[in-house]
C-alpha cells in the first residue's frame, strides 16, 4: 500500500517537556488508522505538528510523496488534509449546506465582475450530492445545524471535511458525544470514506469503535512510539496493555507493519 503520509523522527518540546520524541507515523492511501493512547501521550500534538498547527523541532514530514513543511493549517487544509473537531466547530444559526461551504463559498460574477454574488443554486445542489455520496440521510441541506442531533452534526462535520477533495481526514474522539444508536452511523460513514481512497486517522478512547472500523492502531505513550498492530491481528486487551505500559513493542515494529513488511 501506498502511503499518503509519511512521518518520521519528528521531536517536539515545549521549554522542558518534550511532548514528541522520535515519533514516527505512515498512513497509506484509503486507510482507517487508529491512534489511542492515555492523556497527554502526544497524539493531539502529533495531528497539530501533521497540519501545520505547530512546527517540529526536527522530522521529516512526506505528503503525497512530497516533503512538506506546513506553515499553518491552511496551508496543509488546501493540499488537502481536513481536521475533524471533537465540537464539530460548526455554526449552529446557519443551515447545513451553508456550513459546509463556510469560508469557501461559490460565487458568480455580478456587474461585470465589480462584484459577486453567492451561487446558491450550485452550493445546495453540491451539498446535497455530496450528502447523497457519503450515505448521510438528512431531509433537507436547508436546515439549521443547531436542530440537528449530536450523530447528524458530527455526519454534516465529516461531510464538510470531504467536500473539496481531501486526501486525509482526521478525526478527534468522533463518536464521544453521541448515543449508541448514532456511533453506529457515523462509524458506516467513516467506511464509506474508506470506500472513496480518503484515508482517516482517528483519535479515539473508544476501543471498541476503533476495532470495528479501523485497519490498524497506533499507540502513544508519554510522546513515543510504544506499538503498532494490524486490528485483525490483535485484541483489546494488549492494546490496553500497551497504553497503561503493561506491554511495549521493540523499537522497530513500528516502521515494519507500516510498510507492510
Amino acid at each position: 500500500m501506498a502511503n499518503v503520509v509519511e512521518m518520521y523522527n519528528v521531536f517536539k518540546s515545549f521549554g522542558p517537556v518534550q511532548a514528541l520524541q522520535n515519533v514516527e507515523l505512515c498512513l497509506g492511501y484509503g486507510e482507517v488508522l487508529g491512534m489511542v493512547g492515555d492523556n497527554a501521550a502526544g497524539k493531539s500534538t502529533l495531528m497539530k505538528v501533521l497540519t501545520g498547527a505547530y512546527t517540529p523541532d526536527s522530522g521529516t514530514i512526506r505528503f503525497d510523496d512530497q516533503q512538506v513543511r506546513w506553515a499553518s493549517p491552511h496551508e496543509s487544509r488546501l493540499a488537502g488534509i481536513e481536521m475533524v473537531y471533537q465540537d464539530f466547530a460548526l455554526a449552529g444559526n446557519l443551515d447545513i449546506c451553508a456550513n459546509i461551504f463556510l469560508g469557501r463559498e461559490a460565487t458568480l460574477p455580478y456587474l461585470g465582475g465589480a462584484l459577486r454574488l453567492m451561487n446558491e443554486k450550485h452550493m445546495e445542489e453540491e451539498a446535497r450530492r455530496l450528502l447523497e455520496r457519503l450515505k448521510i440521510e438528512i431531509k433537507s441541506v436547508r436546515l439549521k445545524v443547531e436542530n440537528l442531533s449530536g450523530g447528524q452534526r458530527q455526519a454534516v462535520a465529516i461531510a464538510r471535511s470531504t467536500a473539496f477533495q481531501a486526501k486525509v481526514v482526521i478525526m478527534d474522539e468522533p463518536t464521544a458525544a453521541l448515543a449508541v444508536k448514532e456511533v453506529s452511523k457515523v462509524l458506516e460513514i467513516i467506511r464509506g470514506l474508506k470506500e472513496h481512497n480518503i484515508a482517516v486517522i482517528i483519535i479515539s478512547h473508544r476501543l471498541q469503535d476503533i476495532f470495528q472500523v479501523c485497519d490498524r492502531i497506533m499507540v502513544l505513550r508519554q510522546g513515543r512510539n510504544v506499538g503498532e498492530r494490524l486490528v485483525p491481528e490483535t485484541t483489546m486487551d494488549e492494546i490496553v496493555g500497551m497504553i497503561v505500559g503493561a506491554k511495549e513493542d521493540a523499537p522497530d515494529s513500528i516502521r515494519r507493519v507500516a510498510s507492510g513488511a
